[in-house]
């Protein structure tokens, strides 16, 4: 799914069903009396939290919700809809008697709904209005994958229901209405660019150009030209003037990708932007103003290389105003299957339609592999699975996995043993995941400095 939706489960949109989630507070006699009334005509999924949601959602297509409101219940419902992250259902709202007079409820129903109906309940408009809803749903539905199927490849989809996922999901959320700096981590292949671009395309600067720049694949001699713009004559071979990556990104957003790479002597002049919002082109003199926003990615501990003389402790302050911290795919569980289950539909589609799917030792492989290369080189390997495969499944041959990175499995015959490898792979993951940097790592695992040290010490893995 594209970045525009954000929805946590990506999908092609299948045959229109006629299925419903249904939301009612415990013990709700309402929804009780619907279900039992239309269970002929549609298939309802009862939803509790956005969690119910999600996991109802990787089987099922459904565009359209009933939402119970009694007197009691309304903060729920409220809690409800602010976590819950997928926007694409539709909502109808039935309420008892009297509650419509209610401002809170009113206020929800308004927000979050596309029609309601009081009770007593008339079947037949509740009918109509069903139908009706769902059919736009469903049209809007089609409509916007069409769209995305002409402008986005399937490489920009982010797909993800795991809670490392939807606590990223609800921080691009927040973040693009604030027009400040932001800083994205995490390990290479993790979606950083997605993740940059989402924000962008739910900021107020969305009508103008997101542009990005690799630092880290443009010689040192040519970064200050290519981020700054040139005036014909400054240097050889400059036989006109050229715009930047800054300047074209004026009045929309630009993305420093591996912003660690850049050379410590150009990091001054990146500083200006943020402080004054002015560059100067090479070969310049006059200071023109731009209005952009700087949206920084990297795969390195800046915080390290800061330490190290590397980087900028002034521009690295500046630029983590906000963050989003990306986790590695090894660390997502389900998203693994989720994710290959879900590329596999769309390539597919595309070029091998009698592939039925994934066979259990291939999922198993799937979900035991360590995925080095992250979601990047997952959608790769599913990809030329879908090629080259020769029978109805993929198998594990097709997916071409290294062998030597296949996760390891909890060693040991009695719990104790198990504990004892589970609890030093734990300790050894947290210690590289930062860079042996024991405060965080023992953060990480939510234990003190001096428990960590102790666990070392029993493990023997010396720093």
């Amino acid at each position: 799914m594209c970045p525009a939706s954000l929805s946590p489960v990506g999908q092609r949109f299948g045959p229109l069903s006629r299925k419903a989630f249904i939301y009612a507070p415990e013990g709700d006699p309402l929804s009780g009396d619907v279900v039992s009334a239309l269970k002929t005509e549609w298939s309802f999924l009862p939803v509790r939290s956005p969690e119910d949601l999600l996991k109802a959602n990787r089987r099922n297509t459904v565009y359209l919700g009933l939402l119970c409101l009694g007197k009691n219940g309304i903060q729920d419902a409220r809690q409800f809809f602010a976590d819950v992250p997928d926007k694409s259902v539709r909502w109808i709202a039935l309420l008892e008697q009297g509650v419509p007079e209610q401002r809170d409820i009113m206020r929800l129903v308004s927000e979050h709904c596309f029609d309601f109906h009081r009770t007593p309940i008339d079947l037949d408009r509740l009918r109509i209005i069903m139908g009706h809803v769902h059919g736009m749903a469903c049209l809007k539905a089609l409509e916007h994958n069409a769209d995305m199927a002409d402008d986005h490849p399937p490489e920009f989809d982010m797909v993800g229901s795991s809670p490392a996922m939807l606590d990223c999901f609800r921080n691009i959320r927040k973040i693009s209405g604030v027009d400040a700096c932001v800083l994205i981590t995490g390990e290479s292949g993790t979606g950083k660019e997605l993740v940059a671009r989402a924000i962008h395309e739910r900021s107020k600067r969305a009508k103008g150009p997101f542009v990005t720049l690799n630092c880290g694949a443009i010689p040192s001699n040519l970064i200050q030209s290519e981020l700054f713009g040139y005036e014909r004559g400054a240097f050889t071979g400059a036989h006109a003037r050229k715009i930047g990556y800054i300047e074209a990104a004026n009045h929309g957003t630009i993305m420093l990708d591996e912003i660690g790479d850049m050379p410590f002597e150009l990091q001054v002049n990146l500083l200006r932007v943020l402080q004054f919002g002015k560059i100067q082109r090479v070969g310049g003199s006059p200071e023109i103003s731009v209005d952009v926003r700087i949206i920084a990615a990297t795969h390195i501990d800046l915080e390290k290389a800061c330490k190290e003389g590397r980087f900028r402790e002034d521009l690295y302050y500046r630029l983590n105003v906000l963050r989003i911290s990306l986790p590695p795919l090894r660390e997502r569980g389900s998203d693994i299957g989720l994710i290959a289950q879900y590329f596999f539909r769309r390539f597919s589609a595309d070029y091998s339609p009698d592939l039925k799917g994934f066979s259990p030792e291939s999922m198993e492989a799937i979900q035991s592999y360590s995925w080095p290369g992250n979601v990047r080189e997952l959608i790769n390997k599913v990809k030329s699975a879908v090629l080259m495969s020769d029978g109805p499944y993929i198998v594990p041959h097709d997916l071409q996995l290294d062998g030597n990175r296949m996760a390891s499995r909890p060693q040991g015959k009695t719990l104790r043993e198990i504990r004892e490898h589970v609890e030093k792979e734990a300790l050894q993951a947290a210690l590289q995941k930062f860079g042996n940097n024991v405060s965080r790592a023992s953060q990480e695992l939510e234990i003190t400095r001096t428990t960590f040290y102790e666990l070392l010490k029993k493990h023997n893995i010396i720093l």
